[in-house]
């Protein structure tokens, strides 16, 4: 494998399933921080989505490639179709989901963490076995360890952050460890 064939290797984070395919388009480093740009093809989500979120500190914007992606704002579901695009302001709680396969191009802005967040959360479904959604108490406890870490780029809404808090601290006295 080439230097090349393995830095484009590297941006692709296949989950194996759930979500789909992700692949970083603009990294972090790409754009000095300005932004962080996603591809990502996702089959299906969970009824309920991710739980409801705020970036604290950075707007996320979906550009529909093909299909339907549906996001949870302002208290109410909206489709946003191929062709057309949804910004989410920072501190703004959402999620997504979608009941078809859609191609959607992500974007956070500015990149903060963000990367590292996806990265690591990728490890944890794909060499660590954590199921999406979260299926065991392990998994619970080691995904709200990683949103508590990462709590200036994603902070939980639907559960409380509090709650993941909780759970870090008993993650750390079960010994759980999060990948770097």
């Amino acid at each position: 494998m080439t230097a090349v064939d393995h830095a484009e290797q590297d941006r692709v984070l296949d989950w194996d399933g759930f979500p789909g395919r992700w692949e970083i388009t603009r990294s972090t480093a790409d754009t000095g921080g300005e932004l962080l740009e996603m591809r990502f093809e996702i089959e299906t989500v969970p009824e309920e989505g991710p739980f409801v979120h705020t970036h604290p500190h950075a707007e996320e914007r979906y550009e529909v490639v093909s299909g339907v992606l549906e996001v949870y704002m302002d208290g109410e579901w909206m489709d946003v179709s191929a062709g057309e695009e949804h910004t989410v302001p920072a501190g703004t709680p959402h999620t997504f989901r979608n009941k078809t396969p859609v191609e959607v191009i992500n974007v956070h802005e500015p990149a903060l963490q963000h990367e590292e967040f996806f990265r690591r959360f990728h490890t944890l479904v794909v060499e660590r076995g954590v199921s999406l959604p979260p299926e065991g108490f392990k998994d619970v406890v080691l995904l709200a360890m990683l949103t508590t870490e990462h709590e200036e780029d994603v902070y939980a809404v639907s559960p409380p952050h509090w709650i993941f808090k909780v759970l870090t601290v008993l993650g750390r006295v079960l010994g759980y460890r999060l990948p770097d």
